[in-house]
């Protein structure tokens, strides 16, 4: 079996440097314990400082700041959650499920449900004919010109940046997660259940201790602009112009790793916030490597930096990245597609006003 180059689409040995990346999957305890008290002892800190601000009457204002950087921490929270999903944070399958766990409650989110989701992600990314498995909704052109009025409706708000970063997220980590979905097993649902019950007992604690309203005041800013930064980064490393998607039979999993996931290249502290995931293509490549090896990965691995990295300007384009053109394997926006069909419009137009005019 062969990759590919994804500048060049020139097949490569696998084994010249595939098969090199396992030595970057071993997991790290003293990394990954070194992470987490880098991020949760700070972020604890954060919650301890919010509450006594707000209880003793400090400006709101005051606070803000300290809600953003809760926010950047509890993405990074996010991370390790990730991690433990794939069981790459730790070496010890016990030690993933028990952070996991504790991650997932810290991000609403339970573990075992999200796992599963997740990994169906990872086996069909960038397949046409298995779209819908933890993914973002997305149409090809045809099917959305193909589609009923109320389709391209629906379609068109779940697109809309207000919902999609603004309202979805947080109803999606608050709201969403708390009940099971179709196709969830009993493992999936005792997460679910399980999640539910120490959220319950940890927020009714806090509720009882420092008051509702404290609690709102923090937790609701913080879980809205951390999850909206989360469902951004995971859009951009999978709707972006020259991304890759393929019918089933055409479907290469090297490909879609390499070319259907992008490089967001970020600057080091967003970097850090992101845990590296903006790696992307190296993560969908060994989805086992940990978030604390795959800039050394990167660093070590030319092939790797073959791939065109997207920077933090160059992706705010990515937000009118709606559809997938099946004609020039692009992902192009609703503009140009009413563009080109006012274009193709008016092409029989100037052919009779030229046959008029002879």
């Amino acid at each position: 079996m062969v990759a590919h180059s994804p500048d060049l689409d020139v097949p490569v040995p696998k084994s010249s440097w595939y098969r090199s990346l396992s030595k970057y999957e071993k997991p790290s305890a003293k990394k990954a314990i070194l992470q987490l008290s880098n991020t949760v002892v700070p972020y604890i800190a954060l919650w301890i400082a919010m509450i006594w601000m707000i209880r003793t009457g400090v400006s709101y204002w005051f606070t803000v700041p300290c809600i953003v950087v809760a926010s950047g921490l509890l993405i990074r929270i996010f991370i390790f959650f990730h991690d433990c999903c794939h069981g790459s944070f730790f070496a010890s399958r016990a030690a993933n499920r028990f952070w996991g766990y504790v991650c997932g409650v810290m991000i609403f989110t339970p573990f075992e449900d999200w796992r599963h989701k997740h990994a169906g992600h990872h086996a069909t990314s960038a397949d046409l004919d298995r779209r819908g498995i933890g993914d973002i909704w997305t149409m090809t052109v045809a099917e959305y010109e193909a589609a009923p009025r109320s389709t391209k409706f629906l379609y068109r708000l779940f697109r809309n940046p207000i919902v999609l970063f603004g309202l979805g997220p947080p109803i999606i980590f608050i709201i969403s997660h708390r009940f099971p979905h179709k196709g969830d097993g009993a493992r999936e649902r005792n997460s679910i259940a399980l999640t539910n019950l120490l959220l319950l007992a940890i927020v009714g604690t806090l509720i009882w201790t420092i008051g509702l309203r404290t609690y709102l005041l923090i937790q609701v800013p913080t879980m809205s602009l951390a999850s909206a930064v989360g469902i951004w980064l995971f859009y951009v490393q999978h709707q972006f112009e020259k991304d890759y998607w393929a019918p089933h039979e055409e479907w290469d999993p090297i490909k879609a790793a390499l070319e259907g996931s992008s490089y967001y290249k970020l600057p080091p502290l967003l970097q850090w916030v992101t845990g590296n995931i903006g790696l992307h293509h190296i993560h969908h490549l060994r989805p086992r490597i940990p978030n604390y090896n795959l800039q050394q990965c990167y660093d070590n691995i030319p092939e790797l930096q073959a791939v065109e990295p997207l920077t933090f300007f160059g992706s705010l384009p990515c937000l009118w990245m709606d559809l997938w053109d099946e004609k020039t394997k692009r992902m192009v926006s609703f503009w140009a597609l009413k563009k080109a069909a006012a274009i193709q419009s008016a092409k029989p137009k100037k052919r009779l006003k030229t046959q008029e005019q002879e």
